[in-house]
């Protein structure tokens, strides 16, 4: 919103929601009152009146952050399922708002953001009936391969072209051959399939019998 319509609506919800779509669109090295300013079409002195100085408005917007993220909940009927599903809603969480992300990690409150996912894991271990270290361990593994996975993805999408290509190096002869192996292979990668064939073999094993 810019303009008179801007200035007689602005409230701090307004200014942060603002904010937050600029952080979403840039970064957060975007985000300067006078940029913030510019887009709301208000003056910087108006911004101080609701938010504070950009310090207070990065603190405010971290913490609107780590409430829209909020708990997550498991779906599915068997444990493997469950623990898999909480996976997969904060590999999305993840995706789906790299920049606020991002700017929640700069400010240390990395940990924090992911205490719900974790509590929810906890819980979903629990009715699978692990405790102690072997709970801690399963947690742990199903965080780590839903955040490494993530940094997976994003680093394909910044790679530059490869050449040669996964269609050019996948051959009967590289694939030992396998023809039908060699044609996946050297199709596109599917992320989504990708990650949801790796989290239940993970989870799988993670609640399958103990040493």
């Amino acid at each position: 919103m810019k303009g008179k319509e801007t200035r007689t609506q602005l409230n701090r919800a307004v200014v942060l929601d603002t904010a937050a779509h600029l952080v979403k669109r840039h970064g957060p090295q975007a985000l300067t009152m006078r940029a913030l300013a510019a887009e709301l079409g208000t003056a910087v002195t108006s911004i101080y009146w609701h938010v504070g100085n950009r310090e207070s408005l990065l603190d405010a917007l971290v913490e609107r952050t780590l409430a829209d993220l909020g708990e997550i909940r498991a779906t599915g009927r068997t444990p493997v399922q469950r623990v898999a599903s909480v996976a997969r809603a904060l590999r999305h969480q993840l995706l789906d708002h790299p920049h606020l992300v991002a700017m929640v990690h700069e400010r240390g409150l990395t940990e924090r953001m992911f205490l719900p996912a974790q509590r929810t894991l906890v819980h979903e271990v629990h009715e699978a009936g692990l405790r102690g270290a072997r709970a801690a361990e399963a947690v742990r593994a199903v965080q780590v391969h839903a955040v490494g996975h993530v940094l997976v993805e994003r680093a394909r999408e910044r790679a530059p072209v490869q050449r040669p290509g996964e269609e050019e190096l996948w051959t009967e002869q590289t694939a030992e051959q396998d023809a039908a192996l060699a044609r996946a292979l050297a199709g596109p990668v599917d992320p989504e399939a990708v990650f949801a064939t790796s989290v239940r073999a993970l989870v799988a094993g993670l609640l399958g019998p103990g040493p």
